[in-house]
């Protein structure tokens, strides 16, 4: 699902654009009742295939895009999600609803004095007392409030990964592991040249 990265100037201008109007219009409180609708649309438009290829073909006219896109939201969404939606599809931005609703999360969080950490364990499923580390550890390094996301990764052994924004904080068992064989691999070649010089000698 704090610091915006990894997200490019365009959703950020359309994102940075609702927010304001949420603001005006109702405050934080408008503001994250249109975050959440616009999160689910989001999610939609990210898991339908076709709605998504439907949003970004280059093939479809846009006026009838921008018309299909009205009917299936007009009712469903609230006014302002729905005048949204249209204005993205007018300039030919309604391929990039997902970008702009996570580009808005982002943002809500930044309002919200929260940041979104990605916790990633071997099942997904990390224990309490680990979440509980975590949160204390960010709070401590951001002075945000975590809002913690969990994920499972098979390619680790054990141990925890986070992302916070870009950066990656690796804790994991297998990235130890990849780095101990470097260091150890490193350190045998700077063995080897060594008594190669010393022969030389």
């Amino acid at each position: 699902m704090a610091v915006v990265t990894n997200i490019d100037e365009i959703a950020l201008v359309y994102a940075r654009a609702l927010l304001e109007e949420c603001e005006a219009r109702g405050g934080t409180a408008e503001a994250v009742s249109i975050g959440q609708e616009l999160a689910e649309l989001g999610e939609l438009v990210r898991s339908n295939k076709q709605l998504g290829e439907f949003l970004r073909s280059p093939l479809l006219d846009a006026a009838k895009r921008e018309a299909s896109l009205g009917r299936i939201l007009k009712g469903r969404v609230s006014d302002v999600l729905f005048r949204f939606a249209m204005v993205l599809a007018e300039r030919g931005r309604a391929g990039r609803l997902a970008d702009v609703a996570e580009a808005f999360d982002q943002l809500l969080q930044e309002r919200l004095g929260r940041i979104e950490v990605d916790v990633y364990t071997v099942d997904g499923k990390a224990d309490e007392a680990t979440l509980a580390t975590v949160r204390t550890r960010v709070k401590e390094a951001f002075g945000k409030e975590p809002v913690l996301h969990q994920y499972a990764d098979a390619n680790m052994i054990g141990g925890v990964k986070l992302r916070v924004g870009d950066q990656l904080i690796d804790g994991s068992i297998a990235t130890g592991l990849r780095n101990m064989r470097t260091r150890i691999a490193r350190l045998g070649g700077e063995q080897i040249r060594g008594r190669m010089q010393n022969i030389l000698r």
